[in-house]
């Protein structure tokens, strides 16, 4: 899914630049493990501070961030 979500970067390429990526170890965070259990991997986006929001899981679902990312 990373791959697949990196390769997306040069079609929302803006005057900020590329969005960022940050890799997180569910299996690290027992918070996370009951959020999100057996969703991983999982993509979570959020902008300008707003709440996160589960954009897809276990395959990267490009409509839904093309959407995310273009709102």
């Amino acid at each position: 899914m990373l791959q697949a979500l990196l390769a997306l970067r040069p079609a929302h390429e803006d005057e900020a630049g590329w969005f960022s990526v940050e890799v997180i170890d569910v299996d690290a965070d027992p918070g996370l493990v009951t959020q999100y259990d057996e969703l991983v991997p999982v993509l979570v986006g959020s902008k300008d501070g707003a709440e996160a929001l589960q954009l897809c899981h276990y395959f990267l679902d490009v409509e839904a961030v093309n959407r995310f990312l273009s709102a």
